[in-house]
């Protein structure tokens, strides 16, 4: 079972009934769904020459809300991390945005979800930098999620924050007390501060947009009134305790960068009219945390299609000593005071030796990365299948006044 079977069948129903009111995005997040692994999207015929049988694998959609297309993708965004890490301690830390503002952060996604990001970082880098907890800069890899485990609205982001960083002058490697990255009252306050002033600065701006219940929020009154009591509650921050090494970091990581609302695993049952699907509740605790819910298919599809980030919305991002400009530098640099040989040359001396001829096909044909469920062996690429044609609406005509 999986939430292509969910869209296929009453995705065109859902689409009629709320003509006008779905983006653009999320139709295709659902047209690419719909079509992923299908002869739509075309694919490749493969031979076993072993156990001489043909078969067929159909292409991909690739399109990073697809339950199916992230394992791949978060392999690939891994290797390229493992050079990135360094052996100390890596902390988890997770802000969370209040129930106050989430509806405003979903009719704003690309603002709020930005000003999260921003305000998350600097409030890390902020008080790692302060001689009184820290007094380095350190790395943050951010990663931003918009879901609970009931798939209601829930923005917040896991951050992966190096357990030390590099001194003011950079001249030597500053680490954390054994167990202890920062005060996590600390982080809460100064990033409900500076949250609640880049907000506001926003709105000022007349950046922010208001629909439906929130129409009221367009009176300044209204929505100063609507800000106060946020000022005075404590904002969720979470931080975890250290990994078990750098190597659980990138197992921790590749379940958490490329995650999308749902997983096809976690559905349960599904008929024409509701999904049963597993949630983690986390009030409780051990085993009884893992529940059933039973939504509507309406209202399933509605709480996934929530979740569609904004075209060109980065939801991995990287800061202090991992932030792309001086990433190399830094790590350079952190590795010859942690007296670490560079992982990259390394990783380099490894790949430069030459393959093993058996490894090369004696006849020339292409190889590819399936296996044959059968034996085991490497299929071979014999037929490469053509997308089926899709009908296109006629282009508009612009009639002469």
């Amino acid at each position: 079972m999986e939430v292509a079977d969910i869209l296929c069948a009453r995705g065109s129903d859902y689409r009629r009934a709320h003509r006008g009111h779905l983006s653009l995005g999320q139709l295709k997040v659902m047209s690419a769904i719909e079509r992923c692994r299908t002869a739509e999207l075309g694919g490749h015929r493969l031979h076993c020459s072993k156990c001489d049988t043909d078969t067929i694998a159909y292409n991909s959609c690739r399109n990073r809300h697809c339950p199916k297309c992230q394992s791949s993708a978060a392999e690939r965004w891994l290797e390229a991390r493992q050079a990135d890490l360094l052996p100390i301690d890596y902390y988890h830390v997770v802000f969370t945005l209040p129930e106050g503002l989430r509806e405003i952060a979903y009719q704003n996604k690309r603002l709020v979800y930005d000003l999260m990001f921003k305000t998350v970082s600097e409030t890390l880098l902020t008080i790692a930098a302060d001689p009184k907890y820290l007094g380095a800069k350190v790395g943050i890899t951010a990663v931003l999620h918009t879901w609970g485990s009931s798939l209601v609205h829930h923005p917040h982001i896991h951050c992966i924050v190096t357990g030390g960083g590099l001194a003011p002058r950079r001249n030597r490697w500053i680490a954390c007390r054994p167990n202890f990255f920062v005060p996590v009252k600390v982080l809460s306050r100064l990033f409900r501060r500076r949250f609640l002033e880049a907000l506001q600065k926003a709105y000022d701006d007349g950046q922010l947009k208001f629909f439906g219940e929130l129409k009221l929020l367009e009176d300044p009154a209204w929505f100063a009134e609507h800000l106060r009591p946020l000022k005075a509650i404590d904002w969720v921050v979470y931080a975890k305790r250290p990994f078990a090494g750098p190597q659980a970091v990138l197992t921790y990581l590749s379940r958490y960068t490329h995650r999308v609302a749902i997983s096809n695993r976690r559905l349960v049952a599904f008929t024409d009219d509701q999904v049963t699907f597993r949630y983690k509740d986390y009030r409780e605790k051990g085993q009884h945390r893992w529940k059933s819910m039973t939504l509507d298919t309406d209202e399933f599809i509605r709480r996934f299609l929530q979740h569609v980030l904004p075209k060109g919305l980065h939801r991995i991002r990287h800061y202090g000593l991992y932030a792309n400009a001086q990433r190399n530098d830094n790590l350079k640099l952190a590795r010859a005071l942690l007296e670490q040989p560079d992982r990259k040359t390394a990783i380099k001396e490894v790949t430069a030796e030459p393959a093993s001829s058996d490894d090369v096909p004696s006849d020339g044909t292409p190889q590819c990365a399936y296996t044959c469920r059968r034996c085991g062996a490497s299929l071979i690429i014999i037929e490469t299948l053509l997308p089926e044609p899709t009908a296109r609406a006629p282009p508009l005509q612009r009639w002469a006044a």
